[in-house]
């Protein structure tokens, strides 16, 4: 019948280097950069918390009071 051409090596090593070529591009931030990022997702996480706080303690205040 027909003959198969096994080419998996082929495509194994085609797929690292085309790995290894994307993984070159990538550009990691700085120190500094990590730092002020950091902090900016803390400080939001926080505001973001104390929102929540604040509206569910109005929230439970309001009902209370019909109640």
């Amino acid at each position: 019948m027909g003959d198969t051409v096994n080419n998996e090596g082929t495509q194994k090593k085609s797929f690292f280097n085309g790995l290894k070529a994307e993984f070159s591009k990538i550009v990691w931030p700085d120190k500094d950069t990590i730092t002020k990022e950091t902090i900016a997702v803390m400080s939001s996480a926080v505001a973001l918390g104390l929102i929540t706080a604040l509206l569910d303690l109005i929230i439970k205040f309001g009902l209370s009071f019909i109640l």
